[in-house]
Parts: structure tokens; sequence; C-alpha cells
């Protein structure tokens, strides 16, 4: 009963398209490996930083105990959220570009608090992944694990701000019309335009930034270029140096693909380049993929053939190549590294050891952490738990490191 009750609760997830690496809509393979972990899954963990390591108890996997109803009702349920548009005036990029109108979409959950002054005081903001938009934080394994009553993030107790970075989700990007044209935008340009949410919003100071993937490395440039705005960052699934190495590598691959596709035509296209997809999207899923989870959910080479058949089928549809090439190439000049102790705000950073594009062996993350003060890190194990890079979206993986950090240990 309770493998089929898991099974019904995954297709529900997947035909709501969840979005796990950076954002992109996954197809049934990184739904269908949501099952429970084992007690212990988290055991052997590595801690870096300078307080001790958590003395909690164990992780354990709350889907385990799920009744039919209780998956049926956590994976159907979507939080409710009041949704907006900013549009700033004559937004100057740091290249010296401007926009005459930026568009800046975000999502709410939950209620501000003020203090006696007036100021905002229970005020969260998590950032996305490549590809992605705020609306990904809504799916199941992570709002049903975070944003419910007495959960972490409780939307009772916290104002939830979800923002659509600048070339994502309903913000403004190349596919509104400028295509090529649109501004080159970078990471720290994104970083901007989510302060200019804020101010929008009436929020000066932040409890929390969460963020994934790209959005990771967007909160250590938060922490860098606003110490003071935030008590807490928690970065998920990223390095605090420049882009380099194999990272780099398969970024410009994505990057040459589309570029060098005679259908591209200079961005300004009038059908989608569909070969440099589809060789943008297999460079994806191998950086996105964890090997223990494609064993055990594709065993066989039919199983495995028809996942790649499913999988361009599902992603295809609603990709552009201009959005695309843009949203990978904003990372092109990213390195917090020389600013790292400018950081003053609580740090918890969190990677999995099956992150293709974050590997635990290159020692970055452990290195340069240190120089942040206070700061702690964690590798979480490979487990039946762990979805290589995308495991920044399963909640259920990482939420006792968010205790801990709200909790101020």
């Amino acid at each position: 009963m309770r493998r089929r009750t898991i099974e019904l609760a995954v297709v529900l997830v997947a035909a709501m398209g969840v979005e796990a690496w950076g954002g992109t809509r996954v197809p049934p393979l990184e739904t269908k490996g949501g099952a429970p972990a084992e007690d212990g899954a988290l055991e052997g963990r590595r801690y870096i930083g300078s307080g001790e390591a958590p003395s909690g108890e164990k992780f354990k996997g709350e889907e385990a105990d799920l009744t039919a109803g209780d998956a049926l009702k956590r994976a159907s349920t979507t939080p409710a959220t009041t949704e907006g548009d900013f549009v700033v005036k004559d937004f100057r990029f740091r290249d010296g570009e401007s926009l005459a109108e930026l568009r800046l979409h975000y999502a709410t959950l939950g209620k501000p608090e003020r203090d006696a002054a007036g100021r905002v005081t229970n005020a969260v903001m998590i950032l996305h992944g490549t590809g992605g938009s705020g609306a990904q934080f809504l799916a199941p394994q992570f709002a049903g694990e975070l944003f419910g009553a007495g959960q972490l993030l409780d939307t009772a107790k916290y104002y939830i701000i979800l923002p659509d970075g600048i070339g994502h989700g309903k913000s403004s990007k190349p596919s509104d019309g400028l295509h090529a044209k649109f501004p080159q935008y970078d990471y720290d340009d994104m970083v901007a335009a989510h302060h200019a949410v804020l101010e929008h919003l009436g929020v000066a100071h932040l409890r929390l930034i969460l963020g994934t993937s790209m959005g990771c490395m967007h909160s250590f440039v938060w922490g860098e270029t606003y110490p003071e705005s935030m008590d807490a960052l928690m970065p998920l699934a990223c390095q605090p140096v420049q882009i380099a190495g194999r990272n780099r590598v398969w970024r410009k691959m994505v990057m040459d693909a589309i570029r060098n596709d005679p259908e591209w035509k200079g961005g300004e296209y009038t059908t989608e380049p569909r070969q440099s997809l589809r060789t943008a999207l297999d460079l994806l899923l191998i950086a996105g993929s964890a090997p223990l989870l494609m064993q055990k959910t594709l065993p066989t080479r039919d199983a495995a053939d028809k996942y790649l058949d499913d999988y361009f089928a599902s992603r295809m549809p609603g990709l552009d190549a201009n959005d695309l090439l843009y949203a990978v190439n904003a990372s092109r000049n990213y390195d917090p590294s020389p600013g790292l102790e400018k950081i003053r705000a609580r740090v918890m950073y969190v990677n999995s050891a099956d992150d293709f594009i974050n590997p635990p062996e290159l020692g970055i993350a452990e290195r340069e952490i240190r120089r942040v003060a206070g700061a702690k890190f964690v590798v979480i194990p490979i487990s039946d738990a762990t979805h290589g890079h995308g495991t920044h979206t399963w909640a259920a993986v990482w939420k006792g490191y968010l205790a801990e950090l709200l909790e101020g240990k």
C-alpha cells in the first residue's frame, strides 16, 4: 500500500510540471525518484564550518507514513499566492545597456508583519535556478514540506517572496519581442532587479534568502552586495567561485550549439532552431541527472530509450533558444570569491554528493566557505532520496539544516 500511495502521488506531481534542475520541467524519471529515505540516510555527512556538526536525529522520510488521502492532498494542493508585476522605468544594466521598461514578476505567500517603526520583520525570499521561475517552489516536494501549518516557513508566520528573475518566468525576457537585441543581463543585474522588487513591496530587510542553483549563486551575490539586508542565507547547489572547469565547458557547449546553428539566424529566427535545442537538452539532461536514481528508475535499455523520448517530447515545446542562451550566458562573469569576507549574514550552505555540476571532490566549497565568518557547509551523501543537482528542490532531504539556520545555531 505504501508503494502504491507514493506512486500515485508521484504521477500527480509529474502532471503538474515539477521543476527540479534549474527550474526546467522534469519528465517522469525525476519525479518518480522521490522514494522515502531510510533512517540514517544522512549518516556520514560532511560538515564544514566554525560550528559543530548538528546532533539532531537522523533524517527520516516522512512520505513513508502517508495515507492515500494524504498523498493525494499533498500532490494536488498548490498554495494560494498573490501575484504581481513591477515595471522599472529606464533600468540600467551593469554593462551600460538600458531598457525603457523592465517587467519584474513576483508571487507572495502570507502577509508582512511590521514592527513599531513600520518595518517588515518576517520576509523570506526564495530564488530559483536557470530556466526556472518562482512558481517552481509551489511544487509539493518543496511547498508541501515547508509552507504548511507548523512547518519551517509556515505562511501564517512568514511573508514569502518568489520573484521571477530577469529573462525568466513572467519577467521581461528576449522572447517577448526584442530577441537578440535584449540587453545581455548578468547575475548582478538580476540581483539588482530582486532588490527593486523588495523596495516595491516595502521590504528593507529579509529574515532569510534561500536560493537553488542559479539562485544559490545569487544568494552569495546578495550577501556581498547588500550585507546588512538579511539575517540568514541558505545557498543550495552551487560554488562560491567563478564558473570554470567542467561546469563552464558544458555551459559553453549549450551556448555554442545555439549560436552555431544556421537556423538560429543571429537570434532572429521565426521557428525554433530544433537541432541546437535538442543538443542543449542533451547537455542539460547529463548535467542535472543522478546516476543512482537513473539506474534504479531505468534498469533496462527499453526503459532508458522510452525515458529519453518522453524527455524530449515534454521539454521541447515552449523552449525558446534566445531565452535559454541568455539564461546560461548570464553566469559568464559570476565570481563572488574576492568578496566572501563581506558577508555578514548567518550561512548554511548545502550541496549534494551526486551533483554533476558541483561535485564534492573539487574541494572548492570547503575551502572558500571558511572565509565567511560563522558559515556552515554540508555535503549530503548519495542516497535514494537525493536527485543529483536537483536535490536542491527536494526539501525533505535538507530541511533539518534550514531548521538549524532559522534557530540561529
